[in-house]
């Protein structure tokens, strides 16, 4: 009897010894955080990967992919919809926080957080939602404009639907590629020559993206956006994105 304790304790210290040391990721959303080493790498704030259960994915590492995961050994492999499959090394790991090996003597920081619905139309991170994000390859109609508007603010909508539905504390608003500015209490169109460069990458060429502006500049100029009295500011802002989306039909 003297030595179950001894027991009991040696079972929780190889417990908490795989929580903290596990070698597969689980199924989380994971944001990049910071790098480190002497290494180069192209991630920044926005950078994310979902990775889900039934072994798919989607991520943006500098451009949006998305296709099947899968570990072996300590390596995590990620095959695109293109059938390109990209390796990283998996370093330590926890249900929270993550490394991974992503370019030579460099190692990316990543953070968890919990999967959206399973449904992929409510996903903001899902192909679904993310059209917005891949570049166009020709020129684009007015109409063909306006679906990438209106997809983009399909992301937002879910993704403070997200937000809220998992009762986050906090979501980064300031690094995702967009148009909009959002405030504390509400949201603007920035002007053009405040665009981030990134988001300028996804027209086909300046003019498209001028006339993307243009587009929700009017929107801004002509239509009343009604504001949800509402103590949640998620609820609030998923709303607005609702009522855009509606404009832009």
């Amino acid at each position: 009897m003297k030595r179950r304790p001894h027991f009991l304790i040696i079972v929780w210290a190889l417990g908490l010894a795989g929580c903290l040391f596990a070698s597969r990721p689980g199924s989380h959303v994971w944001f990049y955080t910071f790098g480190t080493g002497r290494g180069v790498d192209s991630l920044t704030p926005v950078s994310f990967l979902e990775l889900r259960s039934d072994g798919s994915y989607s991520g943006d590492f500098g451009r949006y992919q998305f296709g099947h995961w899968e570990t072996k050994d300590q390596q995590l492999l990620l095959t695109n919809q293109q059938r390109k499959t990209f390796i990283y090394t998996i370093g330590q790991i926890s249900s929270a926080d993550m490394e991974l090996t992503i370019a030579k003597d460099r190692v990316g920081h990543f953070e968890s957080k919990p999967l959206p619905a399973g449904n992929p139309a409510e996903d903001p991170f899902s192909r679904d939602n993310n059209g917005w994000r891949v570049p166009a390859t020709h020129k684009e109609t007015d109409a063909e404009i306006r679906k990438r508007l209106y997809n983009h603010c399909q992301f937002w909508e879910f993704y403070f639907k997200w937000a809220q539905d998992k009762k986050l504390d906090i979501v980064d608003v300031r690094s995702t590629p967009t148009p909009i500015k959002i405030y504390g209490n509400g949201f603007g169109l920035k002007p053009f020559e405040d665009l981030p460069p990134r988001w300028k990458t996804y027209f086909f060429d300046e003019d498209d993206c001028r006339k993307a502006n243009d587009i929700l500049r009017d929107i801004f100029e002509h239509q009343t956006i009604a504001w949800s009295n509402s103590n949640s500011k998620y609820k609030m802002f998923l709303g607005a994105f609702q009522q855009l989306e509606g404009f832009l039909r």
